[in-house]
């Protein structure tokens, strides 16, 4: 399945081309060409070209991927980077070209995965609110950051910087104040576009505006266009600080996709991803009675696929409950990305079960959907390592984004 831009040889299930397109399943046959769709639905897969005139499958064949690979730092950036976690963030930023000089994060687990993999980074672990940057001032080409999103008081008027204290925001703001990178980059999850009407992102985006900083249109990426085999959104915040504009707006160049969508099999099989089958590693498992009625899942499948006596004893008193409860009992599918990860494979309402064997999926499997190298270790229980790669950024898509950041410098 290779892809040049003169022909057409990627071939997509319906599944996947609903998550491209962003659209139910029901609705993406409309969008094939006319006079192909008999084809289509013989074959069970779409062409690349019955769907090529469409933007989506557009941005995929005309992929600048490769010529992005090559972006590479005129100097040495340097890079800050807060509520660091497990390290997906600034691995993938690590990977972009970026010299990593600060990392915090409050998690001992998390900090202890840091320095495990990269000795030489400056770990500060610890509450945010205790660090000082300002030894930092001027000297941070880049600060990034995924603020955990707590509740915003609205009781001031003017909404700036001073409305935002004792929130995890208000330390990243503070940050950014005081060591004065020439770009910020924070990420959240989707949810923040709507989170109370809008009022919340209004009150960031008037806290950035007071800061000095021009903040690029916010952007939804999904993970599944930048080689990763997982179907996870994040919101992305660039900022870039307003000296450096001449009173121009930011014309910032989001990464290109990837040429293709990787699947759960990237993931777990050598290939296009890894060099080597996924390596056996610690992971939960089902009770007994669990996995026999788990067992009944066919790949892709969830709840509504056990017989009806199943479904009633699995789901108890959610059975009766409206609503498509997708999550429940749900097995995934090699030939698809993998539902986004939690920091647990095995919770009732978001379940991750092995595509073949009926078992939650295991901490390396998780860590290699989350494109996280096979080197890379996690330290601590078991509980704490699904916890660090389901909350992590994945590297693929971390990289992608620090080569636009990388190639932004560049023409400073």
């Amino acid at each position: 399945m290779l892809n040049t831009q003169t022909t057409f040889e990627n071939f997509y299930t319906l599944e996947i081309l609903a998550d491209v397109l962003s659209l139910p399943k029901r609705s993406v046959e409309s969008k094939v060409k006319k006079g192909e769709l008999i084809q289509c639905k013989e074959s069970g897969l779409i062409s690349e070209k019955q769907v090529s005139h469409l933007p989506e499958i557009k941005s995929l064949i005309n992929s600048t991927w490769e010529s992005e690979l090559l972006i590479k730092p005129n100097k040495k950036y340097n890079l800050l980077e807060l509520f660091a976690g497990g390290g997906g963030l600034a691995l993938g930023m690590e990977q972009a070209g970026f010299n990593t000089v600060l990392l915090n994060e409050l998690d001992k687990n998390a900090c202890a995965t840091l320095r495990a993999n990269r000795p030489d980074w400056n770990v500060v672990e610890g509450d945010i609110s205790q660090v000082d940057f300002s030894n930092y001032h001027d000297q941070i080409d880049l600060l990034t950051g995924g603020f955990p999103c707590q509740a915003f008081s609205y009781a001031g008027k003017s909404l700036g910087f001073e409305d935002v204290r004792g929130t995890l925001f208000f330390e990243m703001a503070r940050a950014i104040k005081e060591t004065n990178p020439k770009i910020f980059l924070a990420e959240n999850v989707r949810a923040l576009l709507t989170h109370d009407n809008g009022n919340t992102l209004n009150t960031i985006k008037n806290v950035i505006e007071e800061l000095g900083y021009a903040l690029v249109e916010p952007k939804v990426l999904k993970s599944i266009f930048y080689k990763v085999p997982q179907k996870r959104e994040r919101l992305i915040l660039v900022g870039i600080r307003k000296d450096l504009l001449n009173g121009e707006e930011p014309k910032f160049d989001w990464p290109s996709p990837y040429h293709k969508v990787m699947t759960l099999k990237d993931a777990l099989f050598k290939g296009e991803l890894f060099n080597s089958d996924v390596i056996k590693s610690k992971g939960q498992e089902y009770p007994k009675r669990k996995k026999e009625i788990m067992s009944h899942v066919p790949q892709g499948g969830y709840w509504k696929d056990l017989p009806l006596d199943l479904q009633k004893e699995y789901m108890k008193k959610s059975f009766y409950l409206s609503g498509g409860k997708t999550g429940m009992a749900r097995r995934l599918s090699l030939d698809e990305p993998s539902l986004t990860l939690t920091t647990s494979p095995a919770q009732n309402q978001t379940e991750r079960c092995h595509p073949i064997e009926t078992r939650p999926l295991q901490t390396r499997e998780y860590a290699r959907i989350q494109t996280f190298p096979d080197d890379w270790r996690f330290e601590g229980s078991l509980t704490s390592v699904y916890k660090q790669i389901g909350n992590a950024v994945p590297v693929n898509l971390a990289a992608a984004v620090g080569r636009a950041l990388v190639q932004y410098l560049n023409k400073l």
